[in-house]
């Protein structure tokens, strides 16, 4: 009989930890790694990794699987991008708990906040669950690819306690915000990782009104904040989650610091440059460190590229959405739509129309506006497209080389390969035009790579591919500033991301961690064009993007994707709470 059951030879071995690579082994048993090194046993199956690098599985804090999760296994795209673990139910948008008459209401708050097709969670998602214990029991029946972990939504939580009364601007009584706390408290001590809420105009229903979060008090989320504490007192783990404007009037930081410290617990939230935000973001980290230095623990959810939309006729969001000729077509079927779009008379008959913001949301404006009239802000999505494109790159830059009007290129651009043209627009994390702001916070301790809300803005943005970015343009191709060495992007989406939620049993190579282990080939790495697929329950669509040079994926010691392909492996389960940290410890 085998001593172990897998083998991979001969890799670089990138540990996680930060330390240098080196050369070696590593064996797994029973799911876990059992020895790193020159290994002489042998196995019931070997990986030969020469020239490869073995790193750990990736660990990604901020995605939105609530509702794919209750029907899928595979749990892509996250699962083609060496993502093992993710942890969803952030920006306080989930399905539990749950009300029978409320399920509509979560489900448009979901589909307007995340960009996820009602319809698609409407026949997918089986509700057998009202609290939020019987959602993660629900959740632990299936097994997939990759472990889950999850929130507890703001949200869900207000709906269940105030029901009716849940509108925007709502004050909570005193009795409602206790309800409120013993609910998330009940969560965590169930095995939910933390609580989750949003506070930006950007969220909303998809009926247009702000999403729960947005207006409530700080004695509210404190309090519930002190729930969580107490559930953590009790073995759980609990992180306070929040998507912000981070308006300075609204003093933000001044209740997370209280929050933390008299919780003691940390507090992140997505940090990121936006016209919707007040505060530019070197002042977000320097208010955060204020805070740090007076005993909170606040740390910054960072991006590593600029964030935005991803704009196609099929889309969620094109350039020519206001014009009344769009107007007249949006609700045709495909292939009708796509022959008036080619027809050389409706192409000139829209260009001439004049956008009709009537409809518009007003306190969005200024981002309508981008998407609609700015062409300088615009790029044109090539085969080999660099997401930190210059200023030529842009519509408006090759429109005018080609000498036509920038609006006529735009609509040329979206009709290529049979109307199926992509053109990206970085609203946010981009205002310089470069990344260069975000290299000195991937070498910061209170900052963490994230943002990628794998399953969500299905039709407007694919950035559950950002492990496959990190590696392909910071470690690898940056062309336009300092890259990051290889060994610092492996700790920070591995190892810093799975403490960061008490996942002290995964994101290192070392004996006696989980056996979860990307095979990466760093020359072959290389982001896939996205696409639009059709593929979720109703026909719902999401933009998908695959990568080159994961040579494996292992989750639990089990090879679970083969150059990019799914094995059918599902070792993946539920995360319930703080993991193994004895063990964690003890092999270190």
């Amino acid at each position: 009989m085998a001593q172990f059951d897998l083998i991979i030879r001969g890799g670089t071995i990138v540990d996680g930890t930060g330390a240098d690579r080196f050369t070696g082994d590593v064996a797994v048993k029973d799911g876990v790694i059992a020895a790193i090194g020159q290994i002489d046993g042998d196995a019931a199956r070997e990986i030969d990794a020469s020239g490869k690098i073995v790193a750990p599985g990736f660990v990604d804090i901020h995605t939105h699987y609530d509702g794919q999760a209750t029907w899928d296994q595979e749990m892509a795209p996250s699962s083609w991008h060496g993502v093992t673990t993710v942890v969803m139910g952030n920006c306080g948008v989930g399905f539990a708990p749950a009300k029978p008459d409320r399920h509509e209401w979560l489900i448009s708050l979901m589909e307007g906040v995340e960009d996820i097709p009602g319809t698609a969670l409407a026949e997918g998602i089986t509700w057998d669950w009202e609290t939020f214990p019987q959602y993660l029991d629900a959740l632990e029946k299936m097994p997939r690819s990759i472990d889950i972990g999850t929130h507890v939504p703001h949200g869900a939580v207000r709906a269940y306690v105030l029901g009716d009364r849940e509108q925007p601007g709502a004050v909570p009584t005193a009795e409602d915000i206790k309800a409120m706390s013993d609910i998330v408290e009940e969560g965590v001590r169930a095995g939910a990782l933390g609580f989750s809420t949003s506070r930006t105009v950007l969220h909303k229903s998809v009926d247009g009104e702000l999403v729960p979060g947005t207006t409530a008090t700080p004695e509210e989320l404190v309090a519930i904040g002190h729930a969580m504490g107490r559930a953590k007192d009790a073995g759980g783990h609990a992180v306070f989650e929040m998507a912000s404007d981070l308006q300075r009037d609204w003093n933000e930081f001044e209740w997370m610091g209280k929050l933390s410290r008299e919780a003691g617990i940390p507090v992140t939230f997505a940090a990121l440059e936006s016209i919707a935000k007040e505060m530019p973001l070197k002042e977000q980290i320097e208010t955060m460190r204020a805070e740090n230095d007076n005993g909170a623990q606040i740390v910054a959810q960072i991006a590593l590229r600029g964030n935005g939309i991803i704009m196609a006729w099929q889309g969620t969001v094109n350039p020519f959405a206001f014009r009344p000729s769009w107007q007249a077509i949006k609700d045709l079927a495909w292939e009708e739509q796509k022959a008036r779009l080619l027809d050389p008379a409706f192409k000139q008959q829209l260009l001439s129309e004049a956008n009709d913001y009537s409809e518009a949301p007003k306190d969005i404006l200024g981002v309508v506006m981008v998407i609609t009239q700015g062409w300088a802000l615009q790029y044109e999505m090539d085969p080999d497209f660099d997401y930190e494109p210059d200023a030529s790159a842009s519509v408006n830059a090759r429109a005018i080389a080609a000498g036509v009007d920038p609006q006529e290129y735009a609509y040329d651009m979206l009709c290529r390969e049979d109307a199926t043209g992509f053109i990206y627009l970085p609203i946010l994390n981009y205002a310089d035009g470069n990344l260069d702001f975000l290299h000195p916070l991937q070498h910061a301790d209170d900052t963490v790579n994230s943002l990628s809300d794998g399953g969500a803005h299905c039709g407007t943005i694919c950035d559950a591919a950002s492990p496959t970015f990190m590696l392909e343009h910071w470690v690898r191709d940056r062309r336009r500033g300092e890259r990051i060495t290889l060994e610092n992007a492996i700790k920070r989406q591995c190892r810093d991301t799975a403490v960061l939620y008490g996942l002290d049993d995964r994101g290192v190579l070392a004996p006696g961690f989980l056996a979860d282990i990307n095979v990466i080939d760093m020359d072959a790495i290389k982001l896939g064009r996205p696409w639009l697929a059709f593929d979720l329950p109703a026909g719902g669509k999401r933009l998908l993007q695959k990568a080159d040079g994961y040579v494996c994926t292992i989750k639990g010691g089990e090879v679970t994707f083969e150059n990019g392909t799914w094995t059918g492996a599902t070792p993946g389960g539920l995360i319930r709470g703080p993991q193994r940290a004895a063990l964690a410890e003890a092999a270190e």
